[in-house]
C-alpha cells in the first residue's frame, strides 16, 4: 500500500502559508486631506514569508507602519507621503505628480488600497504615458497597465535585489525556505513514482499509462492529477 499523494495532503499542516509569521499588514497609510505626511524609519526588519525588506515608520500623526522599501533607505531617513511630498526615493506621490521614466514601485490598484503591484525585491516599473483618465505603467514582466492616476507609488527600486542569484548549495537550504513560503517542494514526477504511490506510476518505462492525463474537475482528490478539465490536449493543428 502506498503513501497518500500530494493532491490528498493539501490540506494538511505541511503545506498550510505560516501567516503568523506575517507583521502588521504592509500598506501605506490611508487618505488624508493633508497635502503631505512626514515619517521617520525607525527600523528595517525582514518577514520570513517575503523577500524583501520592511520598514518600520512612524509618521508625524503617531500612527505606525510597515512598508515595502526601495534601495538606498536607511534607518533615520524621513519619507514623505502625498500630492507635495518631494521627488525623492522613498517618497509615495500619486502617479499622476511622477514623471515618465522615473523607477517606481508598490504601487496601488486603486486609490487608497495601500499598495497592490511591483513589491517583490529588485522590481520596478516605469510610467510610459498619462492621461487625465489614466496613467500607463509598464511592469516587470513587459506588461503595460492602466492605473488610476490617484493610485499611489514609492519612488525606487525594491530593496533586496539580487537575492535569487546566491545558489542554494544544499538542499536543506532549499527546504526550509519552502517551508516558510509554505510551498510544496520537492515536486516529483508522477511517472517516476510506483504504482501505489500515483496514478501515472509503474510499468517498465516513464509514461503515464492507457488512462490519459485529462481528468475530470469532478474526480477524487487521489485521481486528480495530470491536465485538469482540460479544453484540448496534444499538439496544436496548424
Amino acid at each position: 500500500m502506498g503513501k497518500r499523494i500530494r493532491v490528498q495532503r493539501q490540506s494538511s499542516k505541511v503545506f498550510r502559508a505560516p501567516t503568523h509569521k506575517a507583521l502588521n499588514p504592509v500598506k501605506y497609510v490611508p487618505l488624508s486631506d493633508k497635502p503631505k505626511l512626514t515619517g521617520v524609519i525607525q527600523e528595517i526588519t525582514h518577514e520570513p514569508r517575503r523577500g524583501a525588506p520592511l520598514a518600520k515608520i512612524k509618521y508625524e500623526n503617531n500612527m505606525t507602519k510597515y512598508q515595502i522599501i526601495p534601495e538606498s533607505i536607511y534607518v533615520g531617513k524621513q519619507v514623505e507621503v502625498g500630492a507635495k511630498a518631494e521627488l525623492e526615493i522613498g517618497n509615495v506621490l500619486p502617479l499622476i505628480r511622477i514623471p515618465e521614466g522615473i523607477p517606481i514601485c508598490n504601487i496601488e490598484g486603486n486609490p487608497g488600497d495601500g499598495g497592490k503591484f511591483i513589491r517583490s525585491s529588485g522590481c520596478y516599473g516605469t510610467i510610459q504615458s498619462r492621461s487625465r483618465e489614466k496613467v500607463v505603467v509598464k511592469l516587470k514582466s513587459g506588461q503595460l497597465k492602466s492605473f488610476n492616476p490617484l493610485c499611489r507609488a514609492t519612488i525606487g527600486i525594491v530593496a533586496g535585489g539580487g537575492r535569487p542569484e546566491k545558489p542554494f548549495v544544499k538542499a536543506g537550504t532549499k527546504h526550509h525556505l519552502m517551508r516558510a513560503k509554505g510551498r510544496r517542494w520537492p515536486v516529483v514526477r508522477g511517472v517516476a513514482m510506483n504504482a501505489c504511490s500515483h496514478p501515472h506510476g509503474g510499468g517498465g518505462h516513464q509514461h503515464i499509462g492507457k488512462k490519459g492525463s485529462c481528468v475530470s474537475r469532478n474526480a477524487p482528490p487521489g485521481r486528480k492529477v495530470g491536465l485538469i478539465a482540460a479544453r484540448r490536449s496534444g499538439k496544436k493543428k496548424k
